[in-house]
């Protein structure tokens, strides 16, 4: 399965989930948001949101606004 994370190409063995994903790329999950597709995934969704083939993923650092 072939996903984009932050403008490069992974391989991936079989499907994910998006916490799967984080250890398997060695990125912390906390201070972090995650997109797939141009869609914010909440944090809530990411023991069960699996990662599809062609996803692209963006991982950006979490910033407070006010």
């Amino acid at each position: 399965m072939n996903i984009t994370v932050n403008d490069e190409r992974y391989s991936l063995d079989m499907p994910v989930t998006i916490s799967q994903l984080l250890i398997e790329l060695k990125q912390p999950s906390m201070g972090v948001a995650l997109a797939i597709n141009d869609i914010i995934i909440p944090r809530e969704n990411w023991n069960t949101q699996m990662i599809n083939e062609g996803d692209t993923i963006l991982l950006f650092q979490a910033i407070a606004g006010g």
